[in-house]
């Protein structure tokens, strides 16, 4: 079976409402369908990924792009990253296990195991290696991207935009033009979103990942056109690697649109 007809066949639990529900509910018509298979909803890419689709939303819409997400949690778990990160709840769906990511054949993570560890301790082990770049390619040099700049990223954070991320103290956009000018990602910019991020799934942890077991999955990216033709896809291979270009996650869009 092909991703398009796994994924229209599969029912998953609806953030908004709680139903069980077909993931292709309400985007009958659909010009274009963009379907994404996130890791663990307390996870960096997952996160990230939302703030990208957020900060481009007018875009998205100008050119008919529906979008349907789906991540590992619990409906709790969606309803605190729905909140936090403004994606709409009623485009969320909850895979508990990943069994959809596993069925796409999406990228597992690292897998070694320590006799006597109980699965979430192996899950914890494994996750440790990987955000140190152990079976998980590109982690620290897109680690170092978030450090030390990127002139061929947009910049993320407008002047005037007030951002707390702690334990840091709470500052304006306008700082980080300090670090090297405007108009493209400065020094410590992307780092300052992803201690955001963190310091909001740390707080939060037990909401965010009720069960440590799945941690290590990695997602995809799935683009198709109304008749269920593939547009596009893009499966994960490491943390902080959602996206074939990380300095623009979206650029497999821009065939569409004249920006």
């Amino acid at each position: 079976m092909n991703s398009y007809n796994l994924l229209k066949e599969s029912q998953r639990q609806r953030v908004s409402d709680g139903s069980i529900t077909p993931i292709f509910d309400g985007c009958e018509g659909a010009k274009r369908l963009l379907i994404l298979l996130w890791p663990q909803l307390g996870d960096f890419d997952s996160l990230e990924y939302a703030w990208w689709l957020k900060k481009e939303a007018r875009w998205l819409e100008s050119i008919e792009i529906t979008i349907r997400a789906i991540g590992i949690g619990d409906r709790d778990s969606g309803l605190r990253f729905c909140e936090y990160s403004g994606f709409p709840p009623a485009w969320l769906f909850i895979d508990p296990r990943g069994e959809l990511h596993e069925q796409l054949g999406l990228y597992p993570g690292l897998s070694a195991k320590i006799p006597g560890f109980s699965a979430p301790a192996n899950a914890y082990l494994n996750l440790l290696l990987m955000c140190a770049g152990i079976g998980s390619p590109g982690t620290l040099a897109e680690v170092f991207r978030g450090y030390r700049g990127d002139r061929s990223a947009p910049q993320l954070i407008g002047d005037e935009e007030a951002i707390e991320a702690f334990p840091l103290p709470p500052m304006k956009g306008s700082f980080f033009r300090l670090a090297g000018g405007s108009g493209f990602q400065r020094p410590f910019e992307l780092a300052t979103l992803r201690l955001r991020n963190m310091s909001e799934v740390l707080g939060r942890w037990k909401t965010y990942v009720p069960d440590p077991s799945y941690i290590t999955r990695r997602g995809g990216t799935f683009l198709f056109d109304f008749a269920g033709n593939t547009l596009y896809e893009y499966r994960d291979r490491g943390i902080l690697g959602f996206a074939e270009n990380m300095s623009r996650p979206l650029s497999f869009l821009e065939r569409f649109t004249e920006r």
